[in-house]
């Protein structure tokens, strides 16, 4: 009779979501949290177009727009990101100081980094298990000077089914693209 506390807590726990490891360790943080979430998508596909902007001379205008969650590991998860046949973009979401980092992987056909590639940032505190925003590190910032404010944010609906690519750059909106789960 003693353990009903603990095991009601137990179930509590359990039924609010929240995310306590088996031995008592610390709660995930949200960033693992998210982390996790898109882990159990590996191998799983998004499609879509741009949502912003709508200007036909954009460069992704009118064309599929294709994410997979592929080479999935507990220091990384990379996904491919594709823009009509052009296949020479990949997303890199893996671990650096203890958080979350965002990287962008640009490569030639020939499978050589293009001289822009490796920009974005580590996660923000301010993240849920459902969306991380990377703010540019100082390395995208040399990089790409323009981009020294850019924001990317990564969001899954609680079903897991709707993908959201997002950039912001001087507090702007200058992309986003919403990928639904094939």
């Amino acid at each position: 009779m003693r353990n009903i506390p603990h095991l009601m807590l137990a179930l509590l726990l359990t039924f609010s979501g929240a995310n306590v490891l088996a031995d008592g360790a610390a709660p995930l943080t949200a960033q693992q949290q998210f982390f996790q979430r898109l882990t159990t998508l590996c191998g799983a596909s998004f499609s879509g177009q741009t949502a912003f902007p709508m200007d036909k001379t954009d460069p992704f205008a009118g064309k599929e727009l294709r994410a997979t969650l592929k080479h999935c590991t507990p220091e990384e998860i990379r996904i491919p990101f594709s823009v009509g046949e052009d296949r020479s973009r990949t997303w890199l979401l893996r671990w650096q100081q203890g958080r979350l980092e965002l990287k962008h992987d640009h490569r030639h056909e020939d499978g050589t980094p293009d001289d822009v590639t490796m920009y974005g940032g580590l996660a923000s505190d301010s993240g849920s298990a459902l969306q991380q925003s990377f703010p540019a590190d100082a390395y995208t910032a040399s990089l790409i000077p323009a981009a020294a404010t850019n924001v990317w944010t990564l969001s899954l609906n609680e079903q897991g089914t709707e993908l959201t690519y997002y950039l912001e750059r001087d507090g702007k909106p200058r992309f986003k693209a919403t990928l639904i789960r094939q």
